[in-house]
């Protein structure tokens, strides 16, 4: 599963958006992608939108009872890094969504967390894109 997140115009305060594609055995499975917080919010924040996007890959699979060995990829290095716990958790907004990512990977056979750079992680980068893209063409400017 590899997943992305991002925040424009303006981190923190933007529009947030995920996104996430999973592969079985290298062979396109799904992918989706969407708000990750209310736009203009508090919570609209890059490292939101980042877990946003793993959360919804990891419950898509859980929904799916699709719960074998995974690997999870993200050019996040915070998330991989707290998921792995070698990064402490700071900020009270991530939380409850680490904690939700936790409960979710306990629910897999293994789990294994792995960053990677923004060139090796495009899909899913080019799918948060798309939810920012559809979102500002859906909001028509006032005045």
């Amino acid at each position: 599963m590899f997943f992305d997140g991002l925040c424009e115009p303006r981190n923190p305060g933007g529009v947030a958006t995920y996104g996430f594609v999973l592969y079985k055995d290298n062979v396109y499975l799904h992918s989706e992608y969407g708000l990750a917080a209310e736009p203009w919010g508090d919570n609209a924040t890059n490292n939101v939108a980042e877990y946003t996007g793993m959360l919804k890959g990891l419950e898509w699979l859980v929904d799916k009872n699709l719960k074998e060995d995974l690997e999870v990829f993200g050019d996040s290095q915070l998330v991989i890094q707290q998921m792995n716990g070698k990064y402490k958790l700071r900020a009270a907004k991530l939380r409850p969504l680490h904690s939700r990512a936790k409960e979710l990977s306990s629910q897999f056979t293994s789990i294994t967390f792995r960053w990677v750079q923004r060139e090796d992680n495009r899909e899913a980068d080019r799918l948060c894109r798309e939810a920012y893209k559809n979102y500002r063409q859906q909001v028509k400017p006032t005045g």
